[in-house]
């Protein structure tokens, strides 16, 4: 398998920007996904790394070797699509075989190649059987099989399984992560779902406009969001924002929201005036009748061992995670709380995090420049 570098790539359609100076680096066996809305450029970025498009500037490395403008034949490369593209005519030992076939591997090493996926894929007891009769989630596995047989320097997947219902998908996530830690496969996977990306990723490049939002650990995108679109795009409730204005001093400080003081964790740096968001996620939004900050109860969403509270306050509606044993009447006056430490604060009109003290350092440089 192989390190993929991408380095300043830029595409354009006409005077329309697709992807714009985008940077990133899939390390050889990583499990790499690229996230975002639809028209984010996410798709389109891939299908430069395949080489199905041509970048406008900017360079793609593969293990090293400059592919920038290579065509996808010439890359040692396998890409799954969203909807198979298997030969319906074929059944599934002759689709799995095909690419071998066509670079004229011979016929025995061409059947234990086969017959070694399969099996790795649980799919060896269908070989014989033809594709059109098969269920999705068996279809994407021989569509997976086709592309693991060539053994290529890496994978690249476009959405496998958005055409896929529920049940089928949510065994698939877990499939596809385990079969990429047993062969250790270079991977790159393309998805509007977070659930998908932060399930199955090493690393998240999160897209929004064809620009890179934020690259880095699941665990990073989700606790230290270095912008708001990051911010409100991950999550089930997204971050809740509440907006307010003045001036942030190095240090341990506080700042007031609707005459209660929210104590901030320690700011990197002296942060100017200006129009600010605080960002809590909703789990880390407390509900506590001692807090001068204060909301009424608009609803709650029931969710078996927890519950979303959503209250009105003077600064838009918020939601809390809560136990779902607890009850709240609608119209219930009740205090909110923020944990401390898990606050991001924003520049309200640029969208970009300040950084704290918690927050990792290769997060720090890139935000500080």
């Amino acid at each position: 398998m192989a390190e993929i570098r991408v380095e300043n790539l830029h595409k354009t359609f006409g005077d329309f920007v697709a992807v714009k100076e985008s940077s990133f680096v899939v390390k050889d066996g990583e499990f790499f996904v690229m996230l975002g809305a639809s028209g984010c450029g996410k798709t389109t970025t891939l299908r430069m790394i395949a080489g199905l498009e041509l970048p406008t500037s900017g360079t793609i490395t593969l293990g090293g070797k400059d592919v920038t403008y290579q065509r996808a034949r010439e890359r040692d490369i396998a890409f799954v699509f969203q909807l198979f593209a298997l030969y319906p005519h074929m059944n599934v030992r002759n689709n799995m075989a095909f690419p071998l076939k066509a670079m004229g591997m011979p016929r025995k090493e061409i059947r234990a190649r086969v017959e070694e996926t399969a099996k790795l894929l649980r799919i060896d007891h269908i070989l014989n059987k033809s594709v059109s009769g098969l269920a999705g989630g068996d279809r994407q596995r021989v569509a997976l099989g086709r592309a693991i047989v060539r053994r290529p320097d890496c994978f690249l997947m476009d959405e496998p399984l958005g055409t896929l219902d529920t049940e089928f998908r949510d065994l698939m996530v877990n499939e596809l992560r385990d079969l990429h830690d047993r062969i250790r496969a270079t991977t790159v996977y393309v998805t509007h779902d977070q659930l998908e990306a932060m399930s199955m990723a090493d690393k998240i490049a999160v897209m929004h406009n064809g620009v890179i939002e934020q690259f880095g650990s699941p665990d990073e995108i989700y606790h230290h969001p270095a912008t708001m679109y990051v911010a409100d795009f991950i999550g089930s409730p997204s971050m809740n924002f509440v907006h307010f204005e003045g001036e942030l001093p190095s240090g341990d400080s506080s700042v007031t929201v609707s005459d209660h003081a929210v104590r901030l964790p320690s700011l990197v740096r002296a942060v100017e005036p200006g129009k600010k968001a605080l960002g809590v996620r909703p789990e880390h939004l407390l509900i506590n009748d001692h807090s001068g900050f204060r909301g009424a109860v608009y609803g709650s969403e029931y969710l078996g061992t927890n519950q979303i509270v959503t209250l009105e306050t003077t600064h838009g509606f918020l939601k809390s995670r809560q136990p779902s044993q607890l009850r709240f009447d609608v119209g219930q006056n009740v205090g909110l709380d923020f944990i401390t430490d898990r606050i991001s604060v924003f520049n309200a009109d640029s969208g970009r995090a300040y950084a704290t003290a918690r927050t990792p350092k290769a997060l720090q440089e890139h935000w500080h420049g």
